[in-house]
């Protein structure tokens, strides 16, 4: 059975929690004030501390207890996040379609020649490797 609206939308990341895992996957275990120390923008505490409460709800993240506080390390690899987020794109805008996607990054020019070039050989790459 194919995941709701709903349920898709729980695993994708909002931009504020993408932005939150970044430092994660860049910095490893850190702390709310090492995650508020390192995020580009300048977020109150409570609130970074309230966006790892959502996404260690949402089994993003996995925390320890250090001392006082608490150690959060992501619970999810930056791929599967990126997985995650081009399967949800790909369902809403394009039909379930990856061709319509592809299609798209060429008719807005996001994409070159070149670009598929190098996706074709990577493909038939991938192709001999399960073979």
């Amino acid at each position: 059975m194919a995941p709701s609206d709903r349920e898709r939308s729980r695993d994708v990341l909002t931009p504020l929690e993408l932005e939150i895992m970044q430092v994660l996957w860049a910095a490893g275990p850190s702390t709310t004030a090492d995650v508020q120390g390192r995020l580009p923008s300048e977020l109150a505490y409570t609130t970074v501390q309230t966006m790892l409460t959502v996404l260690l709800r949402k089994k993003k993240v996995k925390r320890t207890r250090l001392g006082r506080a608490f150690q959060y390390q992501p619970a999810v690899t930056r791929e599967g996040a990126v997985g995650t987020a081009l399967n949800d794109l790909v369902a809403r805008m394009f039909g379930g379609s990856g061709e319509a996607l592809l299609q798209a990054l060429i008719d807005t020019r996001q994409i070159t020649a070149e670009d598929v070039a190098r996706a074709s050989d990577l493909l038939k790459q991938r192709k001999a490797e399960h073979e």
